[in-house]
């Protein structure tokens, strides 16, 4: 069709045709085919092809609704610290009670919430993330990862926080479910001769979620980006390996781990503070 406005631009008559064996085609007379041949080749010289569309690379992206697990679990936490004040003091990320040895507590704030303003966010953005992590890597390894990642980026505060600081929230764990996501494409080196485009591309679109998302005023910013850096670490260590999400055994032994994780650091928490 674009040819054919090309030819009729330059007063060439023509037809468009469609034969069931040989395909479309453009019809001219015989006296203007060397007009018509010349015609397309400048149009085509001219007019190269758009460089950025590319073909996609793989057909489907997964995203694992267990996700929504790990919501209700936030919002079960959250419901329970608003009747029970003691459960918010003895999980809170604190410097100073952390420098005493209470390491747990690098878990256990990241299933705490300052208000319902505040779960939603984190549950709304967190539910994206962390099923297109949990996607990717396998339900139990890409939950587990993206704690990991959360911790992680509670410990940055430890080192680069004064003694004061004190702060609760997952969304050092959203945004280590960022990390991961924007790493997954890492699985490509071995199979796609084009991966560092798509590397260099899907990190960098993390980057901008992470700037808008994850640098906002008034928000713990040394946690998410501890959480960020560390999701995208773990990403680059698991992304190599895509046949983590289809092996049950290992999510089900990593979802236990996660389990395991945050029940043995609330019950330390819950003992060391005599209790809710």
């Amino acid at each position: 069709m674009d040819w054919s406005l090309v030819l009729a631009s330059q007063g060439i008559e023509t037809t468009i045709e469609h034969d069931p064996e040989t395909g479309w085609a453009l019809v001219v007379a015989s006296a203007d085919l060397g007009r018509a041949l010349n015609a397309i080749r400048l149009y085509e010289a001219e007019n190269p092809r758009w460089r950025w569309y590319q073909p996609v690379i793989r057909g489907a992206v997964w995203f694992d609704w267990t996700a929504w697990v790990w919501v209700a679990l936030m919002a079960a936490f959250f419901v329970v610290s608003e009747s029970r004040d003691g459960l918010r003091v003895a999980g809170v990320m604190d410097t100073a009670a952390f420098g005493r040895g209470q390491w747990w507590r690098l878990f256990t704030a990241t299933c705490l919430h300052a208000d319902l303003s505040h779960l939603a966010l984190n549950s709304v953005v967190g539910l994206l993330f962390l099923g297109l992590a949990m996607g990717r890597y396998g339900s139990g390894v890409g939950l587990l990862a993206a704690q990991l990642a959360g911790a992680a980026g509670n410990l940055a505060t430890v080192w680069l926080s004064g003694p004061e600081h004190r702060g609760l929230g997952a969304s050092g764990v959203v945004m280590g479910a960022l990390g991961l996501v924007a790493v997954q494409t890492l699985g490509l080196v071995r199979e796609h001769p084009a991966w560092k485009r798509h590397v260099s591309a899907g990190l960098a679109a993390g980057v901008m979620l992470f700037v808008l998302l994850g640098m906002a005023p008034g928000t713990d910013i040394v946690a998410h980006t501890g959480g960020f850096v560390a999701g995208v670490l773990l990403g680059a260590a698991l992304a190599p390996w895509p046949g983590l999400a289809h092996r049950a055994g290992v999510n089900l032994f990593a979802g236990l781990g996660f389990g395991v994780l945050l029940g043995c650091s609330w019950t330390l928490a819950l003992l060391r503070a005599g209790g809710p």
